[in-house]
């Protein structure tokens, strides 16, 4: 089985997923390929009865053959097949992971040939496409990283079992996991890091920095340093600490950081022309 990523980290565009003899198939198997530099979409085409699960709003475009259906918790067969509380408790998973009650549902419902739709990514960044059955069956990440999947990929919580890794791990209490063996497309903010930990291996990550990483890596906090590191650094109070064996992804702009830089620079404009700031602006009538 070949991997999605080469041996310099980069994802290897435009693949299909293939399983091998013994693997029993859940999730659907669909085509991709990533377009896009900066500002990455991801093009994906269905076989006739084939589906897309994405998160609302994140469509770019797609074929008349492909119907779209928004469904009450995360799309997969056992959150619509489970009566009302399955997907009672599909939509409260995802409400307690910081997203919405509903999720979209895309398939191809003519009766021959390809049907393409694409999603694109919110902000700047790589869209890594990851195979579920290549890295156990479990991914876990940061709760506003996941795009899209598969049809069959079950999206759930993932809580940190510390409580200090929770209230202090910069992303907060929960994360999001990603069960299954189908192909999932999660989004990282800039460039895209890929490190695979030996067993024992630590890597110390900046809390908004760790996109995500599979079911066997090991999940904490750890302090900075003294108390001028903390408060002067400018890296906050705790790193991440990952700790092999399985794979970490890391991204070089988290949206926080994308989000604050924002807000500074717009603050900083609104006090640019007047050395009086904002007593200036009242007097020369730029009240914007």
């Amino acid at each position: 089985m070949s991997s999605f990523l080469n041996t310099s980290g980069v994802p290897n565009f435009g693949q299909r997923f293939e399983p091998g003899p013994a693997d029993p198939r859940v999730a659907d198997r669909i085509d991709y390929e990533i377009k896009g530099h900066e500002m990455q979409f991801v093009e994906i085409e269905l076989d006739p009865g084939e589906s897309a699960v994405a998160e609302a709003g994140s469509m770019m475009f797609k074929d008349p053959a492909v119907t779209m259906q928004t469904v009450f918790g995360d799309g997969s067969a056992a959150s619509q097949t489970g009566g009302l509380l399955g997907k009672l408790m599909g939509a409260g998973r995802r409400l307690l992971a910081g997203e919405g009650l509903f999720t979209t549902v895309f398939t191809h419902q003519g009766p021959s040939g390809k049907a393409r739709v694409a999603f694109a990514a919110p902000y700047p960044g790589k869209i890594l496409p990851v195979s579920l059955a290549e890295v156990g069956g479990l991914l876990v990440c940061q709760r506003d990283s996941f795009l899209c999947a598969a049809r069959g990929v079950s999206l759930g919580i993932y809580f940190q079992q510390r409580i200090m890794t929770g209230l202090f791990g910069g992303e907060g209490f929960i994360m999001q996991k990603l069960e299954g063996d189908g192909l999932v497309f999660v989004h990282a903010g800039g460039s895209v890091e890929t490190r695979d930990l030996a067993p024992g291996e630590e890597l110390h990550v900046d809390t908004g920095c760790l996109v995500g990483f599979t079911g066997r890596v090991a999940f904490d906090i750890v302090p900075v340093g003294g108390i001028k590191s903390s408060l002067f650094g400018g890296e906050g109070f705790f790193f991440a600490r990952v700790v092999g064996p399985g794979r970490v992804w890391l991204q070089s702009l988290p949206f926080s950081r994308l989000a604050g830089r924002m807000m500074a620079g717009a603050n900083a404009g609104r006090e640019e022309g007047s050395a009086l700031g904002g007593f200036g602006r009242l007097v020369d009538g730029d009240n914007g």
